[in-house]
């Protein structure tokens, strides 16, 4: 999991004075509103990295088409308690086989990285008032799930031991990554 600091951040929104603005020149890294993405999709160059905003309400299926040409999807949690965006990155992970990166963003806490890790999203955005320290410590409470999720479909007693020890190694290599992330 790459925690986010928008300093660091190379995707950047684009606005005008008035809010989103539809004038827009390619450029890599441009993170786009959905509405702005579908103004200009169709001019986007083949091979350029754009990611899109998409919001918790939207049918993740209807960017279907559009998967092949992003690199990135923010998924955004406008509440906590609303888990929507983890239902819309299950689904670009499981059913729709999307491979570039799902962002976590607006009210992220430190309570969600254990189902943001296992509904496929790869990088968050936490709230300002949340540590990443914390976040990072919470990723490690459990290493293992009874259930399935989107790394490893099968439930935990369905691993034979070689293989419950080989994910176990996986996800501490992973944990030893965030060091380098964003």
């Amino acid at each position: 999991m790459k925690f986010i600091k928008s300093k660091n951040d190379p995707w950047r929104t684009v606005s005008g004075e008035d809010g989103a603005t539809l004038s827009i020149t390619p450029a890599p890294h441009l993170l786009l509103s959905l509405a702005q993405w579908h103004g200009i999709r169709s001019q986007w160059p083949q091979g350029m990295p754009v990611g899109v905003t998409v919001p918790n309400d939207v049918e993740i299926e209807d960017l279907t088409n559009d998967l092949s040409r992003l690199s990135l999807i923010a998924l955004q949690f406008p509440k906590w308690t609303d888990g929507r965006a983890y239902s819309q990155a299950h689904l670009l992970r499981s059913r729709l086989r999307f491979e570039g990166d799902i962002r976590a963003t607006d009210q992220v806490l430190v309570d969600m990285m254990l189902p943001l890790q296992r509904t496929g999203f790869t990088c968050v955005v936490l709230r300002a008032d949340q540590s990443r320290d914390s976040a990072e410590r919470a990723l490690t409470f459990f290493a293992g799930n009874y259930q399935g999720d989107v790394l490893e479909h099968r439930p935990h007693f369905g691993l034979t031991p070689e293989e419950s020890a080989a994910l176990l190694t996986q996800k501490q290599r992973d944990f030893v990554q965030i060091g380098a992330s964003i």
